[in-house]
């Protein structure tokens, strides 16, 4: 409509105004109505006319800060009213006769009308920040969403389609904080001045103020939560610490952004220009427009970090993005569902595809160091190896991700090894009391994967030792550690009570070997039979051999380990029952006669195992304590 009835003047000089014909004794009702538009019109444009430096009275209120759109707004009504009239008075004069005068004066007074627009729109953009800023716009719509529909007449911004006073919203929206209230106010003048524009062809210099401010607003929020411009070049060669700080810095503006930036800025977007077309599709170009730059760099930095060296200590912050990007990707979608918003959604969609190649990138480089750990060297004691330690560590981190892990391995490879290795075969049916083969979620059998691959490589580990009692000793206190971690984790829930139930008898196994081969020279010293009938100097004989051999046995084992106290408690109460069984029959049998061969009494057997697997070596305080005592009791239980 611009197009047809105006022409632009020149911003240099004032628009000329005309000398109206006298009436015509033949003007009809509608010409003398429409000529009352276009003088009522006047009155007021020119009384608002800013760029009139002969107008005190607007000098006056500039000087005070005074606007069309304050307090009761009569001044903002009557304004837009009048501007209403003329354009239906240029519609009627374009049909009657495109050259009169009285189009020319029209013109001339709408342009002067929509600069004073142009400016009141500026100033309430500017005046307002505060109360337009995304919280406080995200905020109203929830509540007003929330609010039965007698509360307001409407559910929405949009609903006040006519200018109203402050007094006028203060009673509508009695329980209103005041900031919403203010924001509401805000809106309303901004939309009555956008509808005003745009129905008279002026929306683009509408568009242009509030893209301007808007973006401004929107671009220095995005600042202020860390996300900025920033190359790939720059990003990899930085150092980790400081590439996962600006990690932390865009999780929590990721945050913010999309729950309450991007989503704040669309429903004012929406609020001030309908959305309903035709101002459809100027909400939609102007959200456009603000968001755009600031969302693909918010949206882009994650492909950036996607990107870079790979190596174990990012795989959760990786996952820490892909997962923020996951869980509010309905919402991106939603926000950014405009079609002049589509490269925004590509870009969070491909940010996300990178992030999950680079965590089973990731995950296939955690597999295949685990494989190439060296296994030359080995931990003295047969401790907990460092390398069990690290990776149970990390994949029970890995377990606290499974939601988002499931969908990134969905795909992945299938292991080498059969199921049967690494998944149990039958689960139990929830929905029935039978019991049915049932696959396992492609993260518990990833996961069970690579604990069988750690447990693979302690297998190896333990061939190293040269004492075959201490390799057992080494493959339980591993074992148990695995057992333990798990339980304790997420992990138990994603492999199952079958998975555990299962590895900790292979730690009793284990332990029973260490029990069997460790002390089978101290129970073969004793006669099989501990209650046989045998000479005195057999007894004898027997005696020093079971001294030396749990002598020996008491001190190489006091430098061996086992770090859970719980674990290490069971096992030595398991081979004092042994030992005191068969000892303590064999010395009531044979005591008598015997006692220059006695050295330890039945009790004294518990207290040498005191200072076993605790990984110190022999204790000479210890032993000379046990030797002591064990030579008191000797020489008390000879004189019984």
């Amino acid at each position: 409509m611009r197009s047809i009835f105006f022409k632009p003047s020149s911003s240099h000089h004032p628009p000329r105004h005309y000398s109206l014909p006298p009436p015509s004794p033949l003007r009809t009702f509608s010409d003398t109505l429409m000529d009352d538009n276009i003088h009522k019109a006047e009155s007021l444009i020119t009384k608002w006319d800013y760029n009139n430096n002969n107008n005190n009275s607007v000098s006056s209120r500039l000087s005070n800060s005074s606007s069309l759109f304050s307090g009761t707004r009569l001044d903002a009504k009557h304004y837009i009213d009048a501007v209403k009239g003329l354009q239906s008075a240029m519609k009627y004069l374009v049909a009657q006769d495109p050259s009169s005068a009285y189009l020319l004066r029209a013109q001339s007074l709408m342009q002067i009308a929509m600069k004073t627009l142009e400016r009141e729109f500026h100033q309430i953009l500017k005046a307002n920040r505060e109360y337009l800023d995304p919280e406080t716009v995200s905020n109203r719509s929830e509540t007003l969403s929330n609010r039965s529909s007698t509360d307001f007449g409407q559910n929405s911004f949009s609903d006040f389609d006519e200018i109203v006073s402050d007094d006028e919203f203060r009673l509508a929206g009695e329980g209103v904080a005041d900031a919403e209230r203010a924001s509401m106010l805000a809106v309303n003048d901004l939309k009555a001045i956008a509808d005003c524009m745009i129905s008279t062809g002026y929306g683009r210099e509408c568009v242009r103020i509030y893209v301007l401010v808007r973006k401004s607003i929107v671009d220095e929020a995005l600042y202020n939560l860390g996300v900025e411009q920033l190359s790939f070049s720059r990003l990899q060669k930085m150092d980790w610490e400081v590439v996962e700080l600006k990690i932390k810095h865009w999780l929590n503006a990721m945050k913010v952004a999309v729950g309450t930036l991007f989503n704040g800025e669309r429903i004012l977007c929406d609020s001030v220009f309908a959305a309903t077309a035709p101002e459809k599709r100027i909400a939609e170009s102007s959200f456009a427009e603000i968001t755009r730059d600031g969302a693909m760099m918010l949206f882009g930095f994650p492909e950036m970090v996607a990107k870079c060296k790979k190596t174990p200590e990012k795989m959760f912050r990786t996952l820490d993005m892909y997962e923020a990007i996951s869980e509010n990707w309905q919402q991106i979608e939603s926000i950014f569902s405009f079609e002049s918003t589509a490269k925004v959604r590509t870009q969070a969609v491909t940010s996300l595809v990178k992030l999950g190649d680079a965590v089973r990138t990731m995950l296939s480089d955690f597999e295949s160091a685990i494989q190439k750990e060296p296994c030359k060297t080995t931990i003295p004691g047969g401790g907990v190896h460092p390398i069990t330690g690290y990776v149970l560590n990390y994949i029970s981190l890995l377990a606290d991700y499974s939601g988002v892990l499931v969908d990134i391995i969905a795909d992945y490879p299938q292991s080498p090894m059969p199921e049967s290795f690494y998944r149990s075969p039958i689960h139990e049916d929830s929905t029935s009391s039978s019991f049915s083969t049932v696959p396992s979620p492609a993260i518990s059998e990833r996961i069970a994967w690579l604990i069988l691959v750690v447990l693979c490589k302690l297998d190896v580990k333990a061939e190293r030792y040269k004492d075959v009692a201490l390799s057992y000793l080494f493959l339980a206190n591993n074992m148990h550690y695995v057992v333990e971690k798990v339980r304790k984790s997420n992990l138990g829930l994603l492999l199952g009570e079958e998975w555990m139930a299962k590895h900790e008898a292979k730690t009793k196994e284990y332990v029973a070997k260490y029990e069997r081969v460790g002390w089978n020279s101290v129970l073969t010293s004793l006669p099989e039979n501990p209650a046989a009938e045998i000479s005195a100097e057999q007894a004898k004989a027997c005696f020093v051999s079971f001294n030396t051999a749990f002598h020996e046995a008491c001190k190489k084992q006091s430098g061996w380990v086992v770090p859970d106290p719980k674990l290490r408690d069971e096992i030595k109460v398991s081979i004092a029952l042994k030992l005191v069984s068969k000892y303590g029959e064999f010395y009531d049998k044979n005591r008598v006669g015997s006692e220059s061969a006695i050295r330890f009494l039945p009790d004294d057997i518990g207290n040498q195992l005191s200072d076993i697997l605790y990984g110190i070596g022999e204790s000479s305080s210890g032993s000379s304590h046990a030797l002591t005592t064990s030579s008191s009791r000797r020489s008390n239980g000879s004189s019984r």
